[in-house]
């Protein structure tokens, strides 16, 4: 016999205004069950972890919570005492030689508030220090459920990685709201999707997830198909003359209204479109042997670096290592001490910053973008779209082009502020942490555009999935003044963590001499250091073994792109499947070679 449920819902209701988030909904969390929740920004997520936790009544239906459950609820702002001390607010009355003697309390110190000084006040911290604060809290709590709204935000890829194998290994259930799709998958056994008021199940993380929706969409297209062939054959058989319809059965006519009755409303259009970009030269960004102090603090030392005009890359490093620094350089914000930083002269830069642009909140949607520019070219296609049109593009539709800025939830800016930037036709994507406030189906949609994008993208993101998804080749800065290329990407960055290479260097100490010169490119993809005459000979070698090695890959990439192609065209011709399947192979071991080359060439160039 089945344990029954922690938490069940029963035909529960819940709305805000005029418009329903919870439409009679039943569902349940079992012991050892790990469900992720997904849907677009404001469908009701949080309402819904809300109202299974207690802290929102529902309109209609019934809550129940097991006897004597523990639940532990992290939400969207914390309770925590300003005036009580990290530790105490985090650990209670436990003294430090104690917990510092516990492996587990230790672990979530160390992850979550390593960086933060435990003796400081609570008041004193940011909204993100407080917010891994009240997430130690809550880790460090017994308790048989844990409810979670956003755990992931204000944490590093790293802390991340951290949380995943943590709550994945807690003997407890768990509710998670996240758009950290990469979390989602290495945590949850259950997805739970929540769109129109109802909630879909699907067995597995994000990716059994995506694959289950996949194929319930193929399934339904089949099904419509077939509605499409009986609905056309009953209006047909209606409309035969005037005289003979009213002659016509009843159950006929009842059959062919609940056919037009079925008919699904039309999607919401949310897709990036193709907006004009600025033609882009040769030449993008060459950064050549640029220093770059903060009073003692080496941010930057002789580091060299090329971005060429189909560079796709990523950076990553701990909150407060230097990113942003150099995305500042790299862009002519601000002025190295020493080196050079040239720009293309046909380059130009759109930055999605961390932080919203302050707009008119009292101007509706439609009117603020009509303001900037009424109609948009398409690049590649030809052709213009209206402001109306290009904002039903980006999923603003109905009533939200009349809605007021000052209404619209933090995701909804965020994506109009992309819109305003795209707008201004640029050829650089400066993308600083561009998955904050952004639900899963719009980061979904904004990868997809970046894959047909024609210009250079420069990503800065803890979300794992985002950044392995848009970027080609990963970079670290770690704080120690350096840029290196990471081949493995983010596995590379994790494990080197792991082995206790440092996150920053300190504030007076000068960085190695070994590593006083960086030299990174994503179009020569080499880092050069001072070394002896010989070394340096052997080290230019080998970056031209990479840069060919890495012109055979972009080659084989787009023959696979072809052949995938022509895989689609060839569903039903077993005949040539088979020959494609042939020639993939042989190019899937083609690559293993080409992958192991360049490995062996990039220590060399090191």
């Amino acid at each position: 016999m089945a344990a029954p449920n922690l938490v069940n819902m029963e035909a529960v209701s819940k709305g805000f205004g005029t418009r329903t988030l919870l439409d009679s909904v039943t569902l349940g969390i079992g012991r050892g069950e790990r469900a992720g929740v997904v849907g677009r920004n404001g469908d009701g997520k949080s309402t819904l972890l809300q109202v299974l936790a207690r802290r929102e009544e529902p309109d209609s239906g019934r809550v129940t919570h097991n006897r004597d459950l523990r639940l532990g609820y992290l939400g969207q702002s914390d309770d925590l005492d300003p005036e009580q001390t990290v530790e105490h607010a985090v650990l209670g009355d436990v003294e430090t030689y104690t917990w510092a003697a516990d492996p587990r309390t230790r672990s979530v110190m160390e992850h979550l508030l390593g960086e933060v000084d435990h003796q400081a006040l609570v008041g004193s911290l940011s909204g993100g220090e407080r917010r891994r604060a009240s997430l130690a809290r809550l880790l460090l709590t017994e308790v048989d459920l844990l409810v979670l709204d956003e755990p992931t935000n204000h944490l590093d890829i790293e802390a991340v990685s951290w949380l995943a194998e943590h709550v994945a290994d807690r003997a407890g259930a768990l509710i998670v709201v996240t758009h950290d799709r990469w979390f989602l998958d290495a945590v949850c056994t259950v997805t739970w999707e929540v769109q129109g008021g109802r909630i879909t199940s699907y067995d597995g993380g994000y990716a059994a997830y995506i694959l289950a929706k996949a194929e319930r969409v193929r399934s339904t297209q089949v099904m419509e198909t077939k509605r499409q062939n009986l609905l056309k054959k009953e209006l047909a058989w209606l409309r035969r003359g005037a005289p003979a319809r009213s002659t016509k059965p009843k159950f006929r006519i009842d059959a062919a209204n609940a056919l037009i009755e079925n008919e699904p409303p039309p999607r919401d259009k949310l897709a990036l479109s193709q907006l004009a970009t600025a033609r882009l030269g040769k030449d993008v960004f060459d950064v050549e042997d640029v220093t770059l102090r903060f009073g003692q603090r080496v941010m930057l030392d002789h580091v060299t670096f090329r971005l060429g005009p189909a560079d796709r890359i990523g950076l990553l490093g701990p909150n407060g290592a230097g990113k942003t620094t150099f995305l500042n350089v790299l862009t002519g914000k601000l002025a190295p001490d020493a080196g050079v930083v040239k720009q293309g002269k046909t380059v130009r830069v759109a930055n999605l910053s961390q932080t919203l642009e302050e707009i008119d909140g009292a101007s509706t949607v439609l009117d603020h973008i009509t303001a900037i520019r009424r109609t948009a070219e398409l690049a590649g296609r030809g052709g213009e779209l209206t402001s109306s049109q290009l904002l039903e593009r980006f999923g603003f539709t109905g009533d939200k082009l009349i809605t007021r800025i000052s209404d619209l939830s933090g995701g909804e800016r965020r994506r109009l502020q992309l819109l305003r930037i795209l707008l201004d036709e640029p050829n650089v994507l400066i993308l600083d942490e561009p998955t904050n406030d952004l639900d899963v189906e719009t980061l979904t949609v904004l990868e997809d555009f970046l894959d047909s994008w024609p210009g250079v993208v420069v990503t800065v993101t803890h979300d794992r999935y985002f950044l392995e998804r848009v970027s080609d080749m990963v970079y670290a800065i770690m704080g120690d003044g350096r840029v290196r290329h990471l081949p493995r990407g983010v596995d590379q960055y994790l494990d080197e963590l792991a082995a206790g290479i440092p996150r920053r260097a300190p504030s007076n100490a000068p960085a190695p001499a070994a590593e006083m010169s960086s030299d990174l490119s994503p179009a020569e993809n080499s880092q050069g250091v001072e070394a002896p005459m010989a070394d340096a000979a052997a080290a230019r070698a080998a970056k031209k073994e990479l840069n060919r090695i890495e012109r055979q890959l972009a080659k084989l990439t787009e023959t696979e792109t072809k052949l995938h192609d022509q895989l689609a065209a060839s569903a039903s011709d077993y005949e040539r499947l088979a020959q494609l399947d042939t020639e993939l192979r042989k190019l899937a071991d083609e690559r293993g070679e080409l992958e192991t080359a360049w490995f062996e060439a990039a220590e060399r160039a090191e």
